[in-house]
């Protein structure tokens, strides 16, 4: 099968979109399928292009043996609403030019968000007489209406009807959670056109390891149990209420620390928090590649996740679950809904509420008392969903199940 994946994002930068279209890849080449990947030149989450990027507006290369077409994107770093949607449109149009360097193909998967690069997949798969898939892992604009992002009336309702259209014009869609699954249902697509298309992990580099003693004595970890924080530090995440709950915990339990790794907008606001707050049983380690990331676990009795208290949330399924559960390391979910039953049916981490810093405190507690014996299972639950479900292997079985039918 021949194969164009259409994305913003694309490795050398981090996060799920990125790891998902990358893995995917992977596995599908692997396989002996045809794929491509056109994405836009690397520039999230700072909004800087790297240096070898800079003053192209096209480029082909190879990334780790994944065919890769990169065209001009006008980053927008910590700018407005309307820098960001410029952002968006301009790697929406040069794409097109991707479009046509990239070789005949059979399908184009084209992630969303951004919703606008729908239009270059829907008309890109025209020109190229393939199958459009649209691989939705946000829903778009409902999503940044309710985190408050986007409040102009007139842009939404033409968002809206994009949307739909988009929906309606795909030959199947590809969804991140059953949440967005049954939504495109709701929407009119046939139940036989939505299949789910996840975030999962490479469970031969995600793996349990022996604590990384080096790691331990640079963060200063001797004697702790230690709830990690590893991802994008956005306003999503809620972040500030794990800090509250820090802050709760200081003396109350003395062995409890708080470790965070990653970087984002939120970032200097929670450093400055620690710092108002004193609060010597929070470090925050910085940004480090996803190869480092299982000598993080290795260090982590247990993985934090976080997000906000929005309804919205209750169908999502954050990536950072899957490398923790497949790393033997239980989880500590600040949320509701699908990832919490997830957690919860198969008994690989605990619930805590959202945005409420007494009940996660709560949560870290009681994780804090759990015996060798309990806290054993959890982590052989964990690591046996991820292999089971969770292994980009069984993801792409499924995929290749929906897109040879």
């Amino acid at each position: 099968m021949r194969v164009i994946y259409l994305c913003q994002h694309f490795p050398p930068e981090t996060g799920a979109p990125q790891i998902r279209v990358y893995e995917v890849s992977k596995e599908l080449i692997r396989r002996g399928h045809q794929v491509e990947v056109l994405t836009a030149f690397p520039h999230h989450p700072h909004g800087i292009i790297p240096d070898e990027y800079k003053g192209m507006f096209y480029l082909y290369e190879e990334y780790d043996g994944v065919p890769v077409h990169r065209s001009w994107i006008y980053p927008s770093p910590k700018g407005s609403f309307w820098k960001r949607l410029a952002s968006y449109f301009s790697f929406t149009f040069s794409a097109f030019y991707s479009i046509f360097k990239s070789k005949p193909t059979d399908v184009i998967i084209c992630n969303s968000p951004p919703l606008f690069l729908g239009i270059t997949g829907y008309l890109g798969a025209k020109l190229k007489r393939a199958k459009f898939v649209f691989n939705v892992a946000d829903i778009w604009p409902e999503s940044a209406v309710e985190l408050g992002i986007l409040k102009n009336k007139f842009f939404i309702k033409m968002a809206t009807k994009l949307e739909l259209f988009l929906y309606k014009k795909s030959w199947k869609i590809a969804t991140a959670t059953e949440g967005i699954q049954d939504y495109m249902i709701k929407k009119g697509k046939k139940e036989s056109d939505v299949f789910l298309l996840p975030n999962g992990v490479n469970t031969e580099t995600f793996k349990p390891l022996p604590p990384n003693q080096e790691l331990i004595q640079e963060i200063g970890l001797e004697g702790k149990k230690v709830f990690t924080y590893a991802g994008t530090m956005g306003y999503a995440q809620g972040l500030d209420s794990i800090l509250e709950a820090a802050a709760l915990l200081k003396d109350k339990e003395p062995n409890a620390h708080f470790l965070f790794v990653g970087d984002g907008q939120e970032k200097e606001k929670l450093v400055k928090m620690r710092e108002d707050l004193n609060l010597t049983n929070v470090t925050f380690y910085g940004s480090v590649p996803v190869s480092r990331m299982p000598d993080i676990f290795s260090v982590s009795d247990y993985s934090i996740v976080s997000l906000r208290n929005i309804e919205l949330f209750q169908g999502a399924r954050p990536s950072k679950i899957f490398p923790a559960i497949s790393t033997g390391t239980p989880v500590l979910y600040c949320g509701s809904g699908e990832s919490a039953k997830i957690l919860l049916d198969h008994n690989c981490g605990r619930i805590a509420p959202p945005e409420d810093p007494e009940g996660i405190a709560n949560g870290v507690v009681d994780l804090m008392s759990r015996n060798d014996e309990e806290y054993q299972v959890m982590s052989t639950n964990g690591r046996e969903l991820a292999e089971k479900e969770y292994s980009w292997k069984s993801i792409v079985d499924n995929l290749l199940l929906h897109l040879q039918k």
